[in-house]
């Protein structure tokens, strides 16, 4: 069986985990600490970072990227990054948007300071740092519902990575209740879409200790 480390509230190890439900293989996770720095866990991936995915022949691929271009390769059906160049290329720059641009701008905000710092033991959250992201993820949404005005999904007309590059990111944001659904709805529509499809539940039953998701994380009628 093949083997996902990561760690709950990693946008990047959401991202996997939903390319690789997309494309139905199975898997096992395995929370991974990766503050403690474990020796065998940087054999596979020196950055010391997840996700990595090891196969069952043992083979270890490291980073959100590099594992789900594997994973199109490899698995070819459904196709999750485009048919075409041009396709392609509007699914890498969408989902680059949403790895970087979101990355920096609200999950590392946010995510970063009330959750992932308080395990590094990097001192207090900073609440400038916190009002930042909570405001800099309109602009985000505000460019969700764009897209939605004008496709059937965020890079054309069918699901793609770039879907599950931005849902990823929301949902662990929204673990934290830190997403105004109701002041975006054409945002809160794609999501609801992306919420209800069998890949995305196993993201709904997420459930980490000491840290409850509010009431509407696993509704799909939120």
């Amino acid at each position: 069986m093949r083997v996902l480390y990561h760690l709950w509230l990693s946008s990047f190890s959401r991202k996997t985990r939903i390319a690789l439900a997309e494309k139905k293989l199975e898997f096992t996770l395995e929370v991974e600490q990766v503050w403690e720095r474990r020796r065998e866990f940087l054999a596979m991936n020196p950055a010391g970072q997840v996700p990595v995915l090891v196969e069952e022949d043992g083979t270890a691929i490291a980073d959100s990227d590099a594992i789900c271009e594997y994973l199109d390769e490899t698995y070819p059906e459904p196709p999750l990054i485009g048919e075409t160049p041009l396709q392609r290329a509007e699914v890498r720059r969408l989902a680059a948007w949403f790895d970087t641009k979101f990355q920096r701008e609200v999950s590392a905000n946010l995510v970063g300071e009330k959750v992932l710092k308080k395990f590094l033991n990097l001192g207090e959250p900073d609440s400038n740092t916190i009002r930042a992201g909570l405001a800099n993820v309109h602009y985000h949404l505000d460019y969700i519902g764009y897209l939605m005005e004008r496709r059937d999904w965020l890079a054309g007309g069918r699901f793609s990575l770039a879907d599950i590059a931005a849902a990823a990111h929301l949902s662990a944001v929204d673990y934290l209740g830190d997403v105004p659904w109701k002041e975006h709805p054409p945002a809160k529509d794609w999501y609801a879409r992306v919420k209800s499809r069998p890949s995305f539940r196993p993201l709904l039953a997420d459930h980490i200790p000491g840290l409850p998701p509010p009431k509407h994380y696993a509704d799909p009628d939120f």
